[in-house]
């Protein structure tokens, strides 16, 4: 299972996304895609979405911090009850 959050630093929603995650025990790959240029275009490519956060489990991209569809894609892909 795979878990990535592509963020930037200065993004308030971005870290209360990671903090939500963190609360709930899930592990995930933190991007920062104001850093990185090649994984910023690879967001862009995926999703069409140049704003953040971006949340990706497993295959289903989840564009903001939108809390019900976080908790839907965890519990499909088995990582929160």
């Amino acid at each position: 299972m795979s878990v990535r959050v592509f963020s930037t630093k200065t993004c308030p929603w971005c870290v209360r996304a990671k903090q939500y995650l963190e609360g709930l025990g899930v592990e995930f790959d933190y991007i920062d895609v104001g850093a990185n240029r090649e994984m910023a275009m690879e967001m862009v490519n995926r999703t069409g979405q140049r704003g953040v956060p971006v949340i990706e489990v497993n295959d289903t991209f989840i564009v903001g911090f939108d809390q019900p569809r976080i908790d839907e894609a965890l519990k499909a892909a088995g990582l929160v009850s």
